[in-house]
């Protein structure tokens, strides 16, 4: 039997985990890590591994799967909301983008409908980077953040017409092309309409009876078959397969299940996405690279230049003011993840002859390298080149809160206006107590002031923006973002200027506790350990404890930061990466001693477990249970220690007792 196959994935896979890691440690995204392994061990590299049907057969599903995903991010609604960005901003850029890089290509010396192809594939962005950066970076739900989101948007659109061209203009003469394209466009909406009859007529009862199946893995298998037999449709109709992927992500998009079937097919998508873009890597040939090694570096330059510049022009033109269009420009100014996936078809239906095909590839790969630079640094950028205009902007935000909060005196100051925000300030409202709120949502900023709600749109996180609170006159702070690291740049802020007012925040556990609460917080109510202290308070009612004593269960509980509760065994969910990595979290962990384990005969000081952070919270012997056991203990034989510390350092104390 052949195993030749599978040793190539294992050694895919081999060369993935340690490039992969090592590219998360210097913060780049991991398509470059899938790339930089496909030209290492590809037949141009290290000649590890040749370029066969079968790899190209899987990576050819990540593409699926990535497509679908999107397809079920897809919202009418979303595009109806932001149809001025997406369609008009959106479209003006990817039509005078294709437009522009067209022409360059068709000076160049490549045909008219290659020109059109590469035009097509260069005004595509990449989605996966800038939504990552700008998270990361909090710019979201800026204006630069949302307009780019917004062209995002087309852009993934425009994949799609793309995606039937390319494959239908392959072997096509020119008298037979209008044909062609007629004839695939009629193909394509009759497999839309279709698709969209069986996914209104059939998918929801369908995920209705499977999910009161109550059953994950049939789910799963549901989802999988919907996917690949929607790919293997447009397959067969003479589309391509990640068509079919879109557009059954669509259909699944339009239904209650779409949260669910998001995470159910990330696994697959992120792994075989991963071989797509190795596949990728496989195609760039060093030998021909290395002769024009500087054009790669010019062309890549000149690209990301008029990229920007153009849709800085176009963000510009329609409104924006300087600094937001030249954020925009900057956030955008690369090829995307769907580039590669365009010039893998094209070259191989020889749309794009062999070395223009390699130009493009390291162009758009050397612009992906670039981009999360180019984001992390585009407010420096804007804030020095327009200087005026962004302090104008400042200006009047400021001026606006100040106006609004000039009589405000021992008022509350509300960081966040999501769902807690909003309950707290209810809460305010009823007792008839003043408070002002920011909040960095646009939509939910302007809904709550045509409500008539004490409201700004602003970040906490700028100490000129909450000095306009004014903050100094407040008798309260209240953080409710849930962002952690936003938590912590207001609380070192306030702490630093205001060191006498008192600061309330949120967490969603006990994890960051003790770290919020060195940072300046007076209080720090965890949700989960919070919910679980008044669903006890109200079983204790109900089995009708005296009120003093259930009062008395609370402060105690409270006044001890929670520390009763915050131990406790965490089960299966411990086996998620986050919670094992995470240093603050911490869990119990019971360990019985056997009759050679290095801890029996010594005593629980001896033992140093402290050093590693971690309690001894109670020993069980012969039956009996004793809490907070005295450090001059001697553990025995059979003793059931509990240990109480952060997840990763459990597994070294039990190694400790165990072994020594």
């Amino acid at each position: 039997m052949d195993h030749s196959f599978l040793s190539e994935i294992i050694m895919l896979l081999a060369f993935s985990v340690v490039t992969v890691a090592l590219f998360r440690r210097i913060h780049l995204p991991p398509v470059l890590a899938y790339l930089l392994v496909g030209i290492a061990i590809g037949p141009y590299g290290f000649g590890l591994i040749q370029s066969t049907d079968s790899t190209h057969f899987i990576a050819e599903f990540g593409v699926v799967f990535l497509l679908f995903t999107i397809g079920l991010e897809f919202s009418f609604a979303k595009m109806v909301a932001m149809r001025r960005t997406v369609f008009g901003l959106g479209l003006a850029q990817v039509l005078l983008s294709t437009l522009l890089f067209a022409s360059i290509a068709w000076l160049m010396g490549q045909s008219l409908l290659s020109s059109a192809i590469i035009g097509g594939i260069l005004a595509l962005s990449s989605t996966a980077i800038v939504i990552k950066q700008l998270a990361e970076q909090l710019e979201l739900h800026s204006r630069h953040g949302r307009t780019s989101i917004g062209i995002l948007l087309f852009q993934d659109l425009a994949v799609i017409p793309l995606l039937v061209v390319i494959p239908v203009l392959a072997g096509q003469s020119d008298d037979t092309i209008t044909m062609a394209l007629g004839w695939a466009l009629l193909k394509a909406i009759g497999i839309f309409l279709l698709l969209l009859a069986i996914g209104h007529w059939l998918l929801r009862p369908l995920f209705a009876e499977v999910a009161r199946a109550r059953s994950a893995e049939l789910f799963t298998l549901t989802v999988l078959l919907i996917s690949l037999a929607a790919a293997w449709a447009t397959d067969a109709a003479g589309l391509s397969l990640a068509l079919g992927g879109f557009l059954a992500g669509m259909m699944l998009g339009e239904t209650e299940y779409r949260h669910q079937v998001e995470t159910d097919i990330r696994p697959f998508q992120d792994v075989l996405l991963g071989f797509f873009f190795i596949t990728i890597g496989m195609l760039v040939d060093l030998p021909v690279i290395a002769e024009i090694w500087h054009w790669i570096i010019a062309l890549t330059l000149l690209f990301v230049l008029l990229k920007g510049l153009l849709i800085t022009f176009l963000a510009r033109f329609n409104g924006a003011e300087g600094g937001v269009a030249l954020r925009c420009g900057v956030t955008l100014a690369q090829g995307g993840e769907f580039g590669f996936a365009l010039i893998a078809l094209a070259l191989g239906t020889q749309i794009i002859e062999h070395q223009a095909g390699q130009v493009l590839l390291l162009v758009i790969l050397c612009s992906m390298v670039l981009a999360p630079f180019l984001i992390r640094y585009n407010s420096y950028l804007a804030k020095h080149l327009y200087r005026v205009s962004y302090n104008r902007h400042r200006h009047q935000l400021i001026e606006e809160i100040q106006h609004d909060a000039r009589h405000l005196s021992d008022h509350v100051v509300i960081c966040g206006y999501g769902r807690v925000g909003q309950s707290l300030a209810h809460i305010l409202e009823q007792q008839s107590l003043q408070f002002v709120a920011l909040d960095l949502d646009p939509v939910r900023v302007q809904e709550a002031v045509r409500a008539g709600e004490q409201i700004h749109y602003g970040d906490a996180t700028h100490h000129r923006i909450l000095e306009a609170t004014g903050i100094e006159r407040a008798k309260l702070l209240v953080i409710s973002i849930d962002d952690v690291s936003s938590v912590m740049k207001i609380l070192t802020s306030c702490k630093k200027r205001y060191p006498n007012l008192p600061i309330l925040t949120r967490a969603k556990d006990d994890s960051n506790l003790e770290e919020l609460q060195r940072a300046g917080a007076t209080e720090v109510v965890p949700e989960t350990v919070e919910t679980s202290l008044m669903l006890g308070a109200q079983m204790l009612t109900l089995l009708e404890l005296p009120i003093s004593r259930i009062l008395k269960v609370i402060k105690e509980a409270r006044s001890d930061r929670y520390k009763l509760l915050r131990a406790y065994f965490h089960g299966e969910e411990a086996t998620s990466i986050e919670d094992v990595t995470e240093p603050t979290r911490s869990q119990l962990h019971t360990v019985q001693l056997p009759e050679q384990a290095f801890a029996v005969g010594c005593s629980i000081d001896e033992l140093s477990l402290t050093e590693l952070n971690v309690q001894i919270n109670a020993i069980r012997r012969a039956g009996i249970k004793g809490k907070d056991p005295c450090g001059q203990m001697i553990l025995k034989e059979g003793d059931v220690v509990v240990l109480w510390g952060p997840t990763k350092n459990l597994y070294r104390a039990e190694e400790m007792l165990l072994k020594g």
